[in-house]
């Protein structure tokens, strides 16, 4: 456990008491539209597992959930009120403080971001860098997605900006993968079961790997918090206990995941999940299975250096002064670990 989140816990835990109308679980059958980008990624795996194994429906919801071909799709449908809540990168809770739009994460389920940037291996000779992507066809989930976000700022931090290359949004899943295969792209910056998918029929030289601590280290300088439940504070102040059922839900769902061998999250999730071979998402999960959150909270380290990368990146967020305290609301993933079983 992260014992920044385990100090945070032992503190602030007492103050939850006081707090009634967050105890416990929603109101029965209380209907929710939740919103993804690409849901059967491991990215987003926790949210998976709950409807599954019907922990949502456990803590009162009844979720219906909308998967949309990318993050930033999700996030227009947050903003334009068709979900009430998103599985979503992180970053996206910055850049709409930044925009005056009151957009908060409530859990966190992934400390890295588990994000693999490859290429194709037929030009892997001369492509062995960020650098050399100038010029280059860049698959991504979809341009302003968090798999856009993490390329970038490798080509940035090798000297180059969007402008050097053209990105592609290949979507999720299978239509990722045919996009590589077919030739239409020269380097993806994607997501597992994807990349185990290429890796292993040996479509792609990976170059950048942040499935591990070391790769996060490397790419972003320390950890990133990543995939989380973000949810607009009006609907916060508005449903409180609507929020407290989804983030317990997707505690339930961590905790289950952190404790599960690899074989029993491949058999919880739909076999198209799998990609046609359940040995390499296998594979895939235990490649990414400690990027997993173990309590739901945000290192606010981690949060700070979203932040600085957002800067960097971007022209529009380089003079913007957000409070990153206001990004993460930590009392649900907190009474989440006092109350779920």
């Amino acid at each position: 456990m992260d014992h920044f989140n385990r100090r945070q816990i032992m503190a602030l835990g007492g103050a939850l008491v006081a707090s009634p109308a967050l105890i416990g679980r929603a109101a029965a059958a209380e209907k929710i539209t939740m919103g993804v980008g690409g849901k059967s990624l491991l990215y987003y795996l926790p949210l998976t597992i709950a409807e599954r194994k019907g922990y949502f429906k456990e803590f009162g919801l009844d979720a219906e959930i909308n998967d949309f071909a990318g993050g930033a799709k999700s996030l227009q449908a947050l903003v334009g009120g068709s979900v009430d809540i998103v599985a979503g990168a992180y970053e996206h809770t910055i850049r709409m403080q930044a925009k005056g739009q009151d957009i908060r994460a409530v859990i966190e389920m992934l400390r890295f971001p588990t994000i693999v940037i490859g290429v194709r291996k037929a030009i892997a000779d001369k492509v062995k860098s960020a650098k050399d992507f100038k010029g280059l066809k860049i698959g991504v989930t979809a341009p302003g997605s968090s798999t856009y976000i993490t390329v970038l700022h490798a080509m940035n931090k090798a000297g180059l900006n969007a402008g050097d290359a053209s990105f592609i949004g290949v979507g999720g899943g299978a239509s990722a993968v045919a996009a590589m295969k077919k030739g239409e792209i020269d380097v993806i910056s994607h997501l597992d079961p994807v990349i185990a998918k290429l890796e292993a029929d040996e479509d792609i030289v990976t170059l950048i790997d942040t499935r591990t601590e070391k790769g996060t280290f490397d790419l972003f300088g320390g950890t990133n918090p990543a995939a989380c439940l973000y949810v607009k504070q009006d609907t916060i102040e508005a449903k409180p206990q609507l929020v407290q059922g989804a983030v317990n839900g997707i505690y339930k769902a961590l905790r289950w995941i952190n404790k599960a061998k690899p074989e029993e999250i491949a058999d919880a999730v739909p076999e198209q999940y799998h990609l046609g071979d359940k040995a390499l998402y296998i594979r895939a999960v235990k490649a990414s299975q400690a990027a997993y959150s173990e309590t739901g909270m945000m290192a606010s380290a981690g949060m700070k250096s979203v932040y600085d990368t957002l800067k960097a990146l971007d022209k529009d967020m380089a003079s913007t002064n957000v409070d990153i305290s206001k990004t993460f609301v930590s009392q649900f993933a907190l009474k989440a670990a006092q109350s779920v079983s």
